[in-house]
């Protein structure tokens, strides 16, 4: 065991004697250590019950001999951190929580790990650690919250949430309407309840088969969460036991298939930032490119929220993640001769699963679309690319040309949102908001939801070179490569300039001649950073293009 390393011998007297002070017995150092990362705090709703899944987590892994040792790992709410400077500290969280579970697990030389988390940063964070260490690793996160359930019936998620502020502002919606989605709109604990970033993760985490069926599904209140929880603390000793590691799991093919479900899902386009840098942690190089050529191929099957009037509870009852693959393998989009957690190939999981609910999962001759949920779009305002979620986009606005109104912040742009400045037709840019401009990639989730909630979600586009949250819907274009703190064309565009937005062809142009924008680059100057001390200074100097995965170089 790798764990003889601190427990065996004469030499390792010293280390038993601390196991010993921790109250550890003999006969529990007889046993494989499995590190059990949780993710528990008390600010983040999708966090606060991660306690109760250790409990049970660690339950299933005395149940099959092994000695359960827990340590956390932070978390950061981007609903909480939206709006202010706090949102420039999620993004970055990732590679802290990579690091820091990377650290505890190398230094303590455990056997196996389970993986306890819910939240955007915190899933692929716990992946890119799997990856970077490499023993025997399981994932059960702490599940989605349930559909929230307005005074008169309808039903409510964290997105409408937002929009009821843009809503408010328009004078669509009065304070008494603004308090009834702020009090129902999140009545549960769990990861919010729409296929958000955070959902989007823990789904795709099933997809790459680190996860047992119902990871990203069953939700957060369910005591059927505890006995899943139970179950993958069972299930680490049997990968323990046979040395099936991450690695052998995230193989090249295994992202492939995970950005298939992706598409067929329709996840947030924080997933193509999230899988590259996973994939690169497992030597794996992501194209970009790639999203286009297998969105081609790969019917969207959902439409959950915010792109549908669904919720992660409705898929959970249609058959979950699992019945989205068993319908993609009906024309042979996924390759299912890959080994999963199980400790069984996708072909055999996927034996006895059904389609419960063909409202909720489509079948695959029926989709919502016959192209996926996510557009990579390029031109000369992208040369390196931009991503769209084109499955929560209005037909109208699939393509698009209008006149550049330009901000150099968030704040901004959601200010002249909400004093009525934007109108319809308008393009709205919003710059220096990248991963080194910003520094820290802001989620855009404030001025999307003001413009969608005023009713300009059909009218008016949104490009940055920050990103969006999962929550986001319309015409909102993020991760523009290169950044304009790069010297990226979104740098030189200028107000009135004409912007043609082209989903269908993958396209995304600032027309404007070259030799205008030669003229612009040549007098151009970044603007300087906003924050110059601290962890995000240094994270600037190391994060590379947001089309690479903002992965530290």
């Amino acid at each position: 065991m790798r764990s003889e390393n601190v427990k065996q011998g004469v030499e390792r007297a010293p280390n038993r004697s601390l196991f010993y002070a921790l109250g550890y017995t003999k006969e529990e150092l007889e046993r494989p250590l499995i590190g059990v990362v949780c993710s528990y705090n008390e600010i983040v709703p999708g966090h606060m019950n991660l306690d109760k899944i250790a409990e049970a987590v660690k339950a299933g892994v005395r149940a099959a001999g092994g000695t359960p040792v827990e340590f956390p790992a932070i978390a950061v709410c981007d609903g909480i951190a939206m709006g202010h400077i706090g949102m420039k500290y999620s993004l970055v969280t990732r590679d802290l929580i990579a690091d820091s579970t990377e650290a505890m697990a190398m230094a303590h030389q455990f056997d196996g790990l389970v993986m306890i988390p819910n939240c955007d940063k915190n899933v692929p964070g716990l992946l890119m650690a799997a990856a970077r260490v490499n023993v025997p690793t399981i994932f059960c996160s702490g599940g989605p919250m349930l559909a929230g359930k307005l005074a008169d019936g309808r039903r409510s998620c964290l997105s409408h949430m937002f929009e009821a502020v843009g809503a408010y502002k328009a004078g669509k919606l009065d304070e008494a309407g603004v308090e009834d989605f702020e009090e129902n709109a999140c009545p549960s604990c769990g990861s919010c309840s729409g296929m958000y970033t955070a959902n989007s993760m823990n789904c795709l985490t099933e997809a790459l088969g680190m996860a047992l069926r119902g990871n990203g599904t069953i939700p957060a209140v369910w005591s059927h969460r505890l006995r899943l929880a139970k179950h993958t603390g069972m299930q680490i000793m049997e990968l323990v036991k046979r040395d099936i590691r991450p690695r052998d799991i995230m193989t090249a093919a295994a992202f492939h298939n995970a950005e298939t479900i992706d598409m067929a899902l329709g996840c947030s386009t924080n997933s193509m930032l999230h899988l590259p840098a996973i994939a690169h942690e497992c030597g794996v190089e992501l194209d970009l490119d790639m999203a286009n050529e297998i969105s081609r191929k790969t019917p969207n099957l959902c439409h959950l929220a915010p792109a549908g009037d669904t919720f992660m509870e409705d898929l959970e009852g249609a058959g979950g993640v699992w019945a989205v693959m068993k319908e993609l393998t009906k024309k042979n989009l996924l390759d299912t001769s890959l080994m999963t957690v199980t400790g069984k190939t996708i072909a055999e999981n996927l034996e006895n699963v059904v389609n419960r609910d063909e409202s909720i999962i489509r079948p695959i001759d029926k989709p919502f679309s016959n192209y996926g949920g996510i557009a990579v779009l390029k031109g000369s305002l992208a040369p390196e690319g931009c991503v769209v979620k084109q499955s929560a986009v209005a037909e109208e606005m699939m393509t698009h040309t209008g006149p550049a109104r330009v901000f150099d912040s968030e704040e901004d742009a959601i200010a002249a949102i909400y004093e009525g400045k934007i109108k319809a037709g308008d393009v709205v840019v919003i710059r220096y908001e990248g991963p080194k401009g910003g520094p820290g990639m802001r989620e855009m989730l404030n001025p999307t939801s003001a413009i969608a909630g005023m009713g300009l979600d059909r009218e008016v586009a949104l490009i940055t070179d920050g990103r969006f949250s999962g929550a986001t819907r319309g015409a909102s274009i993020g991760h523009v490569c290169p950044e304009a703190a790069q010297g990226g064309p979104i740098a030189f565009v200028e107000e009135g300039d004409q912007i043609a937005v082209d989903i269908p062809n993958c396209r995304i142009d600032l027309l404007v001649d070259d030799r205008t924008l030669a003229e612009r680059k040549a007098k151009w100057t970044p603007k300087p950073p906003a924050v110059t001390t601290g962890y995000l200074a240094r994270y600037a100097k190391l994060v590379s293009s947001a089309a690479r995965g903002a992965v530290l170089e």
